[in-house]
C-alpha cells in the first residue's frame, strides 16, 4: 500500500510521532537537538520544546515531511536547508562544496507501522520537498552499517543502505558515529534545470526515473 507523503504542517500529528507519550511536561527531543545551536536546544524545556514546534508548523516551509496510512500519521522525517543547521557548522560532518544542499537527518516510523517501508516513503517525500524548495541537491548521513542490526534508539539516521535505495551515493566519510557504526554523507543532485546546469558538487547520484 502506498503512502500519502506530506509537508509537515499538523502540529497534533507531528507531536504524535515526536511529543511526550505520557507526561506533556516530559523534555523529550521534538527532533530539535540537531536543529537548533546548542545553547538554545539546552534553554528549552517541558511544554516549551513542543510550542516552538508548533511555531514551526505554522512557518514556511515546513519543518520536514509527514507519511499518513490513510488517515493516520505513521512516520516523520526532519528535512532542512543545511545552511539553518548546526550540521553547517559540524566538526564531525564535513561540508563537501559550497552548494546550497539540504539535509534530511532525522527519521521516525510509529510503533507498530515499522518493516512496512515507510522510511523509504519519507525518503522520497523529503526529498521531492527539498526540490519543491529549490533544492539543489540533498544530503543525509546514515549509518554506514553494512547490513548489521542498529539499535532502534539510534536508527533514526537512516542507514547507507535506506539512502542508496533512493538513488543516493556517498559523498564523504565522516568522524561522526552513531551506534557504534559510522557515518557517511549520502547525496543525491536535483535533475538539471531546463537550461542544462544544475549546482553538481562532487558526488551525486543521477534523478531516479
Amino acid at each position: 500500500m502506498p503512502f500519502d507523503v506530506r509537508p509537515a504542517v499538523s502540529f497534533d500529528d507531528v507531536a504524535t510521532l515526536l511529543g511526550p507519550r505520557k507526561n506533556p511536561d516530559a523534555s523529550v527531543c521534538w527532533c530539535l537537538s540537531h536543529r537548533l545551536p546548542a545553547a538554545q536546544h539546552r534553554s528549552l524545556v517541558g511544554r516549551a520544546r513542543g510550542e516552538y514546534v508548533r511555531e514551526l508548523t505554522e512557518r514556511e516551509p515546513a519543518p520536514g515531511v509527514l507519511a499518513y496510512d490513510g488517515d493516520d500519521v505513521v512516520g516523520w522525517a526532519a528535512v532542512a536547508p543545511r545552511a539553518e543547521l548546526p550540521f553547517a557548522r559540524s566538526r564531525t560532518i564535513p561540508r563537501i562544496d559550497a552548494l546550497d544542499v539540504w539535509s534530511v537527518w532525522c527519521f521516525r516510523v510509529r510503533a507498530g507501522h515499522r518493516g512496512r517501508g515507510i522510511a523509504h516513503a519519507l525518503l522520497d517525500g523529503a526529498v521531492a520537498f527539498a526540490r519543491g524548495h529549490g533544492a539543489p541537491a540533498v544530503e543525509g548521513y546514515p549509518v554506514d552499517n553494512g547490513g548489521r542490526k542498529v539499535d532502534l534508539t539510534m536508527a533514526y539516521v537512516g542507514t547507507r543502505a535506506l539512502f542508496e535505495a533512493a538513488g543516493f551515493t556517498m559523498a564523504s566519510p565522516t568522524s561522526g558515529v552513531s551506534g557504534g557504526f559510522p557515518r557517511v554523507v549520502m547525496r543525491l543532485l536535483s535533475p538539471p534545470d531546463p537550461g542544462g546546469r544544475h549546482g553538481a558538487g562532487r558526488s551525486g547520484a543521477p534523478d531516479r526515473t
